[in-house]
């Protein structure tokens, strides 16, 4: 157990690493790295409480926090109803059928993003867009802990800067990570012991974080949102491997 603890701290480090760079990739990183080793369904647990600490500390160092719920409110309740009603079916699933779902979501959205420019979505229909985007997020993240895909393809094809993208991402998470938080509890997923350790993992993850946030200041924009996509692609097939072999 002990080698355990130590062997996710240094995982939820380098996911922290992730995210500070990014935005985004926390619980992508961690989960499918960890799934190699443990069951899968143990690290999306884990997961839970870094990436609810995780979010909130990247909104409050991004700042403008209010602005950015305003403009993205639809999407963030459209997520947070889905992924609160959707987490009540994850203790149901096989564990190879979750995480072959997680990872032919990850692996379509970042192929599709890499052969493909993303759509751009006018603005008439950005409050339908966020709608439907929050609900497919919602649906994945009650599941898997992962809503990133259809929250990235949203704002890459709304053609947010670097910075605003940053801080969308760290809105829309928290929106999802609450619910998602009570979902586990109430659906027995996460105890009070596995919830310690949760919350233990949150000390790398901001360590990590503050590492990531210095990475980031030397990324364009067009090659911060490439790795984005690259990162997510190498993950998503490690996770299509393990549910298959």
């Amino acid at each position: 157990m002990d080698e355990l603890i130590i062997f996710a701290l240094s995982i939820f480090l380098i996911a922290g690493v992730v995210k500070g760079a990014l935005g985004i990739g926390m619980p992508t990183t961690a989960i499918g790295i960890l799934s190699q080793f443990i069951d899968p369904r143990l690290a999306i647990t884990l997961a839970v409480i870094p990436v609810l600490g995780a979010n909130i500390w990247q909104v409050y160092r991004a700042g403008d926090g209010i602005s950015a719920f305003m403009r993205y409110r639809y999407f963030a309740v459209s997520l947070f109803v889905v992924i609160f009603a959707s987490s009540f079916i994850a203790a149901a699933i096989e564990t190879d059928v979750l995480v072959f779902v997680l990872g032919t979501i990850i692996v379509l959205f970042a192929l599709t993003s890499l052969i493909y420019a993303a759509p751009r979505i006018p603005g008439h229909i950005d409050r339908s867009a966020q709608l439907i985007a929050g609900a497919l997020g919602g649906f994945s993240g009650g599941l898997t802990t992962i809503w990133g895909p259809p929250m990235i393809i949203y704002l890459l094809g709304r053609a947010v800067e670097k910075e605003e993208f940053v801080r969308a991402t760290g809105v829309l998470l928290i929106a999802g990570s609450v619910p998602l938080t009570i979902g586990y509890f109430l659906n027995g997923l996460m105890d009070f012991e596995t919830a310690k350790l949760s919350a233990f993992m949150l000390v790398p993850v901001l360590i990590g974080f503050a590492i990531g946030e210095k990475i980031r200041t030397r990324f364009s924009t067009a090659f911060f949102q490439k790795l984005i996509l690259y990162v997510f692609l190498l993950i998503g097939l490690n996770l299509l491997r393990r549910s298959l072999f």
